[in-house]
């Protein structure tokens, strides 16, 4: 799949973040309310790892990071939650999209043009500049949050 958004910035250099490992969810929100704080209109942020790895509540933490105070729930079904927020914020799952059609009636590039947008299952799609998360489940209540690619800013 082909960028849903060209990026006129200069791409982000691959990170040497350390890897984080959280032990309950409320460190995995934590750590993305740090990312959610971060974000700016035009950001994505593409999210990788396996169902259960800490995603959705990974995005639940960022939203509160953007200043949203609406409930965050997996977009499986629905594709894509929009929070309001310091920056609006579109929580898109693409799970359940099979072909480059599905992805192109999201309309990512115009949600990006509105505010940022984190992708789970992320590896599906191809946008230069965005930033890269690979979760891992490492059983229990254990995730490891490592940083492929980050921000340009």
């Amino acid at each position: 799949m082909r960028a849903a958004r060209r990026s006129r910035s200069p791409a982000p250099v691959t990170t040497t973040l350390p890897d984080v490992t959280t032990s309950s969810a409320a460190q995995t929100e934590d750590l993305g309310r740090i990312w959610g704080k971060r974000l700016r209109s035009g950001d994505v942020v593409r999210l990788k790892g396996e169902l259960g790895a800490g995603k959705t509540t990974f995005v639940r933490g960022v939203a509160q990071g953007t200043g949203s105070s609406a409930p965050v729930a997996s977009p499986t079904f629905q594709l894509v939650r929009i929070y309001p927020g310091r920056v609006q914020l579109a929580h898109v799952d693409l799970y359940r999209v099979e072909n480059s059609a599905e992805l192109a009636d999201l309309g990512l590039e115009d949600l990006a043009t509105r505010g940022a947008v984190v992708v789970e299952w992320g590896e599906r799609l191809d946008v230069d500049g965005a930033a890269l998360i690979e979760f891992e489940h490492l059983g229990g209540d254990r995730r490891r949050i490592r940083t492929i690619r980050d921000l340009s800013h």
